[in-house]
């Protein structure tokens, strides 16, 4: 054969007067002798393929194998003479040799190089292998040349990565991404028949189980909640975890509205039993809220948000149950919305106001001290009382700037504040429970509190809750407000989770019996007692007891008759006067007392509502 050889064809053997190539003239000058015979040299040739570390093959046009090197060998865990020595058309040892037969057959029919990666199970392991299959011409004989490199780190890490971004890696539940993905196909390749549920869950109070048992508690109740979920799941059925302790479930196909109500309440019954984590008994219950395709929405999203509407309505109004998404929560979704939007575009545009509402000596009618009482204008200039707004600003995460903006309010307006209710008036404001435990803001809000220049007049009102559940506020918080001299009150005392046996534990100023204790007391000789309980123990412990929503004459006149409360605060003394309306001179409950606008406020007063109360 005369001239450069065609591609893919291999001169083998060079006789003596046969022109060399350029390689082979290299190869004779680096890697052998002149003098060396060809023999020698296809020996040195043939030493390197068996020695490659890559697996190298040469199968003929039947698929026999006529070279096999050592890691090729290695590779299907057979010795090579074992595979070169399988007659024509006989069966290999194993699946993966006679699959290499039948690609060679393909390869040289097609006369086309392919790639392909190769799963290869012996007695020890799983192995992938990228591995190459080139039609070659050698000596005139069609053969096909493979050569595969382990890639099985490579696929491992992979697969890692794969199960990151696909599949949680606590849980082992596909993510968010994965349901998304799987909802919306059944959505485009579905025909019209196609009805399917997707159901928000969400555990209640899961926070309070990671405070007090711990995160890695916490970390196991969710590993066992999926799997009571999973139990009994169809092939069809899938269940994800989406974040923390929020789950979707989409259960497909569904034949109607009562099927999937009864399957999610078997789903909260069996939520109710108790779980045993690292040695401890929990209980844990949750709220569900379920959207139906195509009813609640055409897209993965809107079922979705939709569901999480209805989960949200009813973790709102009694938790552990689940309710299925109608157009009335739509609506009620968009109105929070509306008020959402407000109240972020109102903390920016500084439309919150301060009122103040004195605290009274009932036996001299004498300011003891004010609380300033937070606001807000609403676009057309009307006041919103606190109950629409300030349970979303603590949800939303707003209620800190809040309450730097009410201390803010207070200081640019301390001098007429002095002017009407007298330069030695205490000033209360009131801080969330979910704040009272939050060290960061309570560190930051002690230092805006030193940086008045008089911390001392202040006095931090917080709900009992505050004391009882976050031990970090008595530990950590309550240190610091003492070294300021900043005072503590007991807010709405009698409400959450009192009991006198816990208000001997608390480090505290003053108690606000909250108003359903006042309210008619008169009239009520079981109040009356409880009253009297509270007075007599807060007496021992040093703090001032205040009366708080006193409205009528007939309240007052108990409260100074028979009991020794000294304090009373509500709209029979004064209603909350905004700072427009402070009269630098002074102040008196009189004064208050005769004021045509505050009579008509209080015989116009609707009856009283803790939504829509006079604090906060």
């Amino acid at each position: 054969m005369s001239g450069p050889p065609e591609r893919n064809e291999i001169p083998v053997v060079a006789g003596e007067g046969t022109s060399k190539t350029r390689d082979d003239l290299q190869i004779d000058r680096k890697g052998f002798h002149p003098d060396d015979s060809i023999s020698s040299r296809l020996d040195f040739l043939s030493e390197v393929v068996r020695l490659l570390p890559a697996g190298v093959t040469v199968q003929d046009e039947q698929g026999n194998f006529v070279l096999v090197n050592v890691a090729a060998a290695a590779q299907f865990n057979v010795q090579a003479c074992d595979i070169v020595d399988v007659a024509s058309g006989a069966p290999f040892r194993s699946r993966e040799l006679d699959d290499r037969r039948n690609v060679a057959c393909r390869v040289l029919q097609s006369a086309k190089t392919r790639v392909s990666e190769e799963l290869i199970r012996t007695d020890h392991a799983t192995k992938a292998y990228l591995t190459t299959h080139e039609p070659v011409l050698i000596s005139n004989r069609k053969l096909v040349l493979s050569s595969s490199v382990d890639i099985s780190r490579q696929k491992a890490v992979e697969e890692k990565l794969f199960r990151c971004a696909y599949y949680d890696g606590l849980t082992g539940l596909p993510t968010r991404r994965v349901i998304e993905e799987h909802a919306n196909s059944l959505i485009r390749d579905g025909d019209d028949s196609v009805r399917f549920a997707v159901a928000f869950l969400d555990i209640d109070n899961f926070k309070h189980i990671n405070d007090y048992y711990g995160h890695a508690s916490g970390d196991g109740l969710l590993v066992e909640v999926a799997r009571r979920l999973g139990l009994g799941l169809r092939a069809t059925d899938m269940l994800s975890r989406i974040s923390g302790d929020e789950f979707l479930l989409l259960l497909n196909p569904v034949q109607s509205d009562v099927e999937v109500a009864d399957y999610v309440e078997f789903l909260l019954q069996r939520l109710k039993a108790p779980f045993f984590i690292d040695g401890s008994e929990l209980f844990a219950s949750a709220s569900i809220g379920v959207s139906i395709y195509p009813d609640h929405g055409d897209s993965y999203e809107v079922l979705r948000q939709n569901a999480d509407t209805a989960m949200y309505r009813i973790k709102n109004e009694t938790k552990g149950a689940a309710a299925i998404f109608n157009s009335g929560m739509q609506r009620e979704a968009l109105a929070r919305m509306e008020i959402e939007q407000s109240l972020r575009l109102a903390i920016l545009d500084r439309r919150f106001c301060c009122a103040f509402q004195p605290k009274v000596d009932i036996k001299t009618s004498q300011i003891k001290g004010i609380e300033a009482l937070v606001r807000l204008r609403d676009d057309e200039g009307i006041i919103q009382a606190p109950g629409t707004f300030i349970d979303l600003a603590v949800e939303l995460g707003l209620i800190d700037e809040l309450t730097h903006l009410v201390l803010a309010e207070i200081m640019r307006s301390i001098d007429l504040i002095d002017d009407t209710f007298g330069a030695g008036a205490g000033i209360s404001i009131n801080v969330a429970a979910k704040q009272a435990g939050n060290v960061a803001f309570m560190t930051s809000f002690a230092r805006a509190l030193e940086k008045t220049g008089c911390p001392a007049r202040f006095m931090v009102e917080v709900t009992e809750d505050a004391f009882v559940a976050k031990t970090r506020f008595q530990a950590e918080i309550l240190p610091i407000l003492r070294r300021l001299g900043v005072g503590i009150s007991i807010d709405d005392f009698g409400t959450g989770c009192s009991s006198l046996s816990a208000l001997a534990d608390i480090t505290a100023d003053e108690i606000k019996i909250d108003r359903s204790f006042i309210v008619d007391i008169h009239k009520r000789p079981r109040s009356q007692g409880i009253l009297k309980a509270i007075e007599s123990l807060s007496d021992a412990l040093g703090m001032t007891v205040i009366a708080e929503g006193v409205e009528t004459f007939e309240e007052l006149a108990y409260l100074q008759a028979a009991t020794r409360i000294r304090y009373a605060q509500g709209f029979y003394f004064s209603e909350p006067v905004f700072l427009e309306e402070l009269q630098p001179g002074g102040w008196t409950v009189s004064d208050a007392r005769k004021s045509p606008v505050s009579r008509l406020v209080e015989e116009s007063r609707p009856a009283y509502s803790r939504a829509n109360r006079h604090r906060r």
